[in-house]
């Protein structure tokens, strides 16, 4: 245990984030530096837990207690290691995950939780920055070939594992840069994309190739997959976005998030001067209340909006854990995210338990309002409350209200055919046994295509265990952990 006295005699704290007006002028991440004295304090706020439930809250059963002690004691070397056994990317769940750990986190009960997250991001800066992340190639090499479809955390952690047991691993991403929501579904300011770049370096120089530009199912058949490779990973996502159909909804003006946010990406990444959808000098209306739409909101204030205003159909959620959502189980609670806060700070507004009813144009076809009607629920049906009715001013929409499962293109298609019944499940999503094996002999499913839309630390988790299946399907065992937790929804 690092200081047994530790939560008794630090209260919580996290890095402050730059002023708003000083970080609304630039794309660079929100939060300032963090001095090692104040986050060793931080990690010995850890009690070491006779039943760390921390551990059941991170999908990934990352070690924290262990390396919350080794911060404290400031073995910085060896804490990258304790973390790197479970998670392969901390620089991307430290800055990403809603850190469902926190919310399992013993201390939560009557206090608040160990600053988890920001412990984590920590060791693994300070990892990089003194050259301790390394290639790790394999010692030998099985001569067998894997497929991964789709490069986002599932993929590139499927990968990363699958390269050091030893196979040839070659993922295929449709857009032109590794990374997937990694890449354009993140805002800059949220995730710089260096952290990216350096992982992909390491696991270029472990013997991972990437081919991008290259649509699964279009470009090369699911057939010539499966016959070109002994292995195949499907990663691809949960990339079928929920629409809202609306009157008007085919008005110029009203995007999906997916279409708006990558667009100021590539500005970042220099493929643009401006981007071709922008929020400058315009009424935005932000129709989700997720962190997807909270992207879409610091994203349109960067973007020098005239105005943003963010819809929500769910009533305001609690500030503190309610009694129906009891620790250790992850709450629903308000949040004041970095673009929360930019929100209020320029006179934008949260607007809850409302509904569109309708996309109002002007005569050259362009949005210019949006009706909307307060809703009584969820429990009523979200039921239209009369009088409630208003119009307000929308130059430019986002539709931020979530994904529905995996698109069913030409990839899919092809499987399921082969596979016949039982391909899909219940929900949409892509079926597979207890190995990650779906119905195809040889292709296995890992993260949002097979579980639906969810967590950074799920999607990584569920790739780590799927290349655990590869492996053994490949050469008859496997030594590659295989994270399995209680918390786990059950395969079909």
């Amino acid at each position: 245990m690092a200081d047994p006295k530790g939560f008794l005699t630090h209260d919580r704290e996290l890095p402050a984030r730059r002023p708003v007006d000083v970080r609304i002028s630039d794309w660079r991440e929100v939060y300032q530096d963090f001095s090692q004295e104040k986050l060793t304090k931080q990690a010995a706020r850890c009690m070491d837990c006779g039943i760390p439930f921390c551990h059941n809250g991170c999908p990934l059963g990352n070690l924290i207690p262990e390396w919350n002690d080794l911060v404290f004691r400031t073995d910085w070397r060896e804490a990258i290691e304790r973390l790197h056994a479970t998670n392969n990317f901390p620089e991307f769940t430290g800055r990403l995950c809603p850190a469902p750990c926190e919310a399992a986190c013993v201390l939560g009960i009557n206090s608040d939780p160990v600053a988890i997250k920001r412990v984590e991001v920590e060791i693994i800066d300070r990892a990089f920055a003194e050259g301790w992340v390394t290639p790790q190639p394999p010692a030998i090499k099985t001569g067998k070939k894997v497929a991964v479809v789709g490069s986002g955390p599932a993929g590139l952690a499927a990968a990363q594992q699958l390269t050091r047991a030893g196979h040839d691993v070659v993922v295929f991403e449709r857009a032109d840069r590794i990374g997937g929501l990694l890449r354009y579904g993140i805002p800059e300011f949220k995730m710089e994309k260096r952290h990216i770049e350096r992982r992909l370096e390491q696991m270029r120089a472990e013997g991972t190739e990437f081919r991008t530009g290259v649509n699964v199912g279009v470009d090369i058949t699911a057939a010539e997959l499966r016959e070109q490779f002994d292995a195949v990973v499907l990663s691809g996502g949960a990339t079928q976005w929920r629409d809202l159909p609306a009157t008007g909804r085919e008005l110029k003006g009203v995007y999906q998030a997916m279409e708006y946010l990558p667009l100021s990406n590539k500005v970042q990444e220099g493929d643009y001067d401006t981007a071709p959808i922008s929020a400058e000098g315009k009424h935005v209306v932000v129709i989700g209340g997720g962190d997807t739409g909270a992207d879409c909101i610091g994203t349109a204030i960067r973007q020098g909006a005239k105005s943003v205003t963010q819809l929500e159909i769910m009533p305001q959620p609690p500030a503190s854990r309610p009694g129906s959502q009891p620790w250790p189980t992850f709450p629903i609670l308000f949040k004041m995210e970095s673009a929360h806060e930019e929100l209020a700070d320029g006179g934008g507004e949260r607007v809850y338990a409302v509904s569109t009813t309708e996309f109002v144009g002007d005569a050259d076809g362009n949005v210019r309002a949006l009706r909307l009607v307060e809703v009584e629920g969820p429990q009523s049906g979200f039921k239209p409350i009369p009088g409630t009715e208003r119009e307000i001013p929308a130059e430019l929409v986002t539709l931020s209200m979530g994904f529905l499962g995996p698109e069913k293109g030409a990839l899919l298609q092809d499987l399921a055919e082969v596979a016949g019944d039982g391909f899909y499940d219940a929900r949409g999503n892509v079926s597979r046994d207890k190995t990650y094996m779906s119905k195809v002999d040889g292709v296995f499913v890992a993260g949002d295509m097979g579980r639906g839309q969810s967590l950074i630390v799920w999607a990584i988790a569920e790739g780590r265990a799927a290349a655990s299946g590869v492996d053994r399907f490949l050469t008859g065992e496997t030594a590659l952990p295989y994270p399995i937790l209680p918390t786990a929804r059950p395969l079909v």
